[in-house]
This record gives C-alpha cells, structure tokens and sequence, in this order.
C-alpha cells in the first residue's frame, strides 16, 4: 500500500463566522447553505453549494442578520429567509 504526505501539513483549517467575523475551526462553526431563497442548515457538512460558517449562538445569528452577511456570503441578490437556521441555533442553546 503506498501512503501519500498531505501536501501541505502544516496547514490548519479555518473558517471566519459570518457573524462575528472571527475565524474557528469548522467543527466549531454551524455550515450553512442556500436554495430558493431559504437558507438551510447543514451540520454535517455534507451539503453540495456554496456554504457560508455561523458560531451556533444566537448572538452570531443576529449580528450576521444586522449586517445583510447572508446574501453576500452566498452571493445572492435579495433577502433570504433564515427561519431555519434561526429554530436550529435557539434550539442548540
């Protein structure tokens, strides 16, 4: 069996809030992805699309929708309906 080296090892995987704008590791971060309009959680991280990455706190939620970061994280035009995500986040607190 031949084993392959990561091409690059030292290399850390981040992601920066939407929200807070601090970066943290995807494991820490609720991955999102948008379809029609509706912004659909995807805590598995298996989701096909372009993702955009929330802290699950409430606090986070708010100030990335203070901010109008859903459509240019996805980079859409228009609102989107967030309802989703906001049930999944206060149901995690």
């Amino acid at each position: 069996m031949i084993q392959t080296a990561d091409a690059r090892p030292e290399k850390v995987r981040e992601r920066t809030c939407i929200g807070c704008r601090k970066r943290s590791s995807p494991t820490d971060l609720l991955r999102m992805t948008v379809s029609g309009g509706l912004v659909l959680p995807d805590p598995e991280h298996r989701a096909p699309g372009r993702g955009a990455h929330l802290h699950p706190a409430t606090g986070c939620l708010d100030l990335a929708e203070r901010r109008k970061a859903f459509p240019r994280a996805f980079k859409v035009a228009g609102p989107l309906d967030i309802t989703l995500v906001r049930e999944l986040v206060e149901r995690q607190q």
